[in-house]
């Protein structure tokens, strides 16, 4: 009767301590690695962006055990003991913090589809209306500019010129080519004599700027080509989670008592 009662002790006993076991994924040098470790490492890749497909799970065992195995030789070293090390923890300690702060934060005051629409039709309203395709001519002296005028009646290209005589890296080698833009993309005397040429005129005057001397010519003009929608909303979206969360950095800061 005695020994019919052990086996059962011993089988009951083996019964509740099988499943603690099966939660680990090895045993290092005695030291039980238990499972939840790996689905630890797996759900911070995938807050990462880098999910662990099934078939990945062994690489993760693998890399898991790995790190014991190198943490008990750091800790056999006294390594987790230094001051460098308990420095870096701290340093590592506030960074995961404060990201967690943040993306509570985030969460409790998402960007609304309403904002998004928003900030698009104010860039729709700032860059509506018309889009000019120019092209300049830059020198330093009014009478540079002058005989440049002068040159383009006698018929010499304005292309020509500008590759010859611009000041503009950027548009001289292209022949004076400064490609598509609205007039608010230009300093304001230089989009006050643009915006009065017509397609393939010329101005007949050479324009001051705080550039030097110009002379422009419109080759084409049209209805400003804006992005749709939907192809900027994740753009905005992550523009405004940006200024929203720097706001709130800021009140942080500003309501900080600091002596």
């Amino acid at each position: 009767m005695k020994k019919v009662l052990l086996t059962a002790l011993a089988a009951a006993t083996l019964s509740i301590a099988l499943p603690a076991a099966a939660q680990n994924v090895a045993i290092v040098n005695g030291k039980p690695v238990s499972k939840a470790r790996v689905d630890m490492l797996a759900l911070q890749l995938s807050k990462a962006g880098r999910p662990v497909p099934p078939e990945m799970q062994g690489q993760l065992k693998d890399e898991v055990i790995a790190r014991e195995i190198f943490m008990q030789e750091a800790q056999k070293r006294g390594l987790d003991a230094t001051d460098d090390f308990k420095a870096q923890i701290e340093l590592a300690r506030q960074t995961i913090l404060i990201r967690e702060l943040f993306a509570d934060w985030q969460k409790a005051n998402p960007v609304t589809d309403a904002e998004i629409k928003a900030e698009y039709d104010k860039f729709a309203a700032a860059n509506g209306g018309k889009e000019y395709k120019a092209r300049h001519i830059l020198v330093e002296k009014e009478e540079d500019a002058k005989a440049v005028i002068a040159n383009l009646k006698k018929g010499q290209k304005f292309e020509d010129l500008a590759k010859k005589q611009s000041k503009d890296p950027g548009s001289g080698a292209n022949g004076g080519d400064l490609d598509w833009a609205t007039a608010s993309s230009y300093v304001p005397e230089f989009a006050q004599a643009m915006t009065k040429l017509n397609k393939g005129q010329t101005t007949d005057a050479p324009v001051k700027t705080t550039f030097g001397w110009h002379v422009i010519r419109v080759d084409d003009v049209r209805e400003a080509q804006l992005p749709k929608f939907d192809d900027v909303k994740p753009q905005i979206s992550q523009q405004l989670q940006q200024q929203k969360l720097s706001t709130f950095q800021d009140n942080l800061r500003k309501s900080a008592k600091v002596e």
